[in-house]
């Protein structure tokens, strides 16, 4: 019996998922479900809950690590045009959780709007920036965001507002399986004095991130008033590799892929981080990124 019945034109089974992150480490997907429409992700999440299926939702794939026996069940990818569709309304904007981030950016600068200059040089989707409240210390997505249309695991739709969505540090009170878009409050603003503020955060990034290498952004949260970054430097960690794994010499919280890296190399080093960091300051190190 065919658990996909009626989806067949976008199911594809035993799919290689590394070329869908930025480590581009990982095994494969049982199966790898590409919907084009609303109907079809509904029936989509349907079928899986009724059949056991566990389902994963793919983003951009920036902030996530894949194991080497990869994953078992459906990863399910929005990227159909309309999970992409963004519309302006004075200072509101609408957008579906499969556009752009750094994309969106600049459509912001070029509206004149202000308010998501913070998640310069953060790569990955709307709908997986809302679910970790992505941005630095120039700010989040959430401090921006009124509302989100979610999707249960079992098809329904439903919006989740302000006050009862609340965002705090990487994380968002959303419990559904999906993020469909969400509703961004923006305000006018110089379109100079915004991009200055663009090309400040792209310099700082630029200057202070491993973007050239293979990596998932920063590893690990940073604990309460204290830097990740600045505990496993002082920890002596820098530089630090286990397989084709390394620990960044420019940037400590970065986990860069090296030639002939596997998942597990990431994995191991990520323990023994934990481990060092652990033994020397007392702090638990909390992931950032996700690890299917």
């Amino acid at each position: 019996m065919n658990i996909f019945s009626g989806l067949e034109g976008i199911v594809e089974k035993d799919v290689p998922l590394a070329p869908f992150t930025w480590y581009g480490l990982g095994g494969n997907a049982d199966y790898f479900i590409r919907p084009k429409t609303m109907e079809q992700l509904s029936q989509a999440a349907k079928q899986c809950s009724e059949n056991g299926v566990n389902i994963y939702v793919l983003g951009f794939g920036s902030n996530l690590l894949i194991r080497d026996e990869g994953v078992r069940g459906a990863v399910i990818k929005l990227e159909g045009q309309c999970f992409c569709e963004k519309k302006f309304q004075g200072e509101l904007l609408t957008v579906g959780a499969g556009e752009n981030v750094g994309k969106l950016v600049l459509d912001c600068v070029r509206k004149e709007l202000s308010g998501l200059e913070a998640l310069t040089g953060i790569p990955g989707s709307v709908g997986g920036a809302v679910r970790m409240n992505a941005g630095g210390s120039f700010g989040d997505i959430g401090g921006s965001v009124e509302s989100v249309t979610l999707m249960d695991k079992f098809g329904n739709i439903y919006e989740k507002c302000k006050p009862e969505l609340v965002f705090d540090y990487r994380t968002v009170n959303i419990t559904a399986k999906f993020v469909l878009g969400a509703k961004i409050k923006l305000t006018r603003s110089e379109p100079d004095t915004i991009l200055r503020t663009v090309k400040e955060i792209w310099i700082y990034k630029k200057n202070s991130q491993p973007l050239n290498t293979k990596s998932a952004g920063c590893v690990f949260k940073n604990p309460r008033g204290l830097s990740s970054g600045a505990l496993i430097d002082r920890a002596g960690l820098k530089g630090l590799s286990i397989g084709g794994a390394a620990v960044s010499d420019k940037h400590a919280n970065f986990i860069v892929a090296n030639k002939g890296c596997k998942a597990s190399d990431v994995e191991k080093l990520i323990g023994t981080i934990k481990q060092r960091v652990k033994e020397k300051f007392g702090v638990e190190l909390e992931l950032e990124i996700e690890i299917w």
